[in-house]
């Protein structure tokens, strides 16, 4: 059997984080671990409290870990602080873990801050380079990048500089296009040679986790022996059909059917 982890931090409603992230690894008949990074006080409308996981009990859970099962491919999610992102980075350089995709959770979907000050150059420097793909939004990419996104052109000089930090594959998600394509979506990969481009039609309402279930859907299915576009355009089908069945179990953004 394959096996995937997330690094990530918890979530209340499952609608994101490591539940959301295990749920879809079930899907794809990929066994799922989990460490968490940090614990959040949410729901459907907020993030009303974010707590660290001290680094070294996050470095005592992943080598305990580790020492017994070497997962196929892993993800992180969110990683709030500047501690967590370094040993994160620390334990895959010292258990030489392939498969690496990075979610880089910025801020939540109703716009609470998930990285303290100071993390993003961390992340740059320590951890995008051991990364085989990234999974941007637009706003996290213009954050990562520098770059100040308005159209594809924008997307696609956001990648040249994200690939200049080291990770083999940029994705970047376009659901958070400007007006002139607020009905499209768009993943842009960028191998650091060619780009590609995988479109949709975006589907109206707010939705919960979103990014975390994408890039668990790639980490997957990495894991299971898949190209990188090819796990994009998968991860891309499945998120389709999650949306569309979505839940509307609380008073804000629906849930995933994931």
């Amino acid at each position: 059997m394959k096996v995937a982890l997330t690094i990530a931090g918890s979530d209340p409603t499952g609608g994101a984080g490591a539940q959301s992230d295990l749920r879809v690894f079930h899907h794809f008949a990929v066994y799922g671990l989990s460490v968490l990074s940090a614990l959040t006080a949410q729901n459907t409308l907020k993030v009303s409290a974010v707590s660290a996981v001290r680094g070294d009990l996050l470095e005592e859970q992943l080598n305990t870990l580790l020492n017994d099962i070497r997962p196929d491919a892993l993800k992180t999610g969110l990683l709030f602080s500047m501690d967590a992102i370094m040993t994160a980075a620390k334990i895959i350089r010292a258990h030489d873990l392939r498969n690496v995709v990075i979610d880089p959770v910025i801020a939540s979907s109703t716009g609470t801050d998930l990285m303290e000050r100071g993390a993003l150059d961390i992340m740059r420097k320590d951890l995008l380079p051991l990364a085989r793909v990234i999974t941007p939004n637009i706003a996290e990419a213009s954050a990562l990048s520098g770059v100040r996104i308005s159209d594809e052109e924008d997307i696609e000089e956001a990648a040249r500089e994200l690939k200049q930090f080291g990770p083999e594959v940029i994705v970047i998600t376009g659901g958070h296009l400007p007006a002139a394509k607020e009905h499209e979506t768009l993943e842009l990969i960028y191998d650091g040679k060619d780009f590609h481009r995988i479109r949709g039609k975006k589907i109206k309402g707010e939705y919960h986790g979103t990014g975390c279930a994408f890039s668990a859907a790639i980490t997957a299915l990495l894991a299971r022996g898949s190209s990188v576009t090819d796990a994009v355009r998968q991860a891309r089908e499945f998120m389709d059909k999650a949306i569309k069945n979505a839940h509307s179990i609380g008073k804000g953004m629906k849930l995933l059917d994931v």
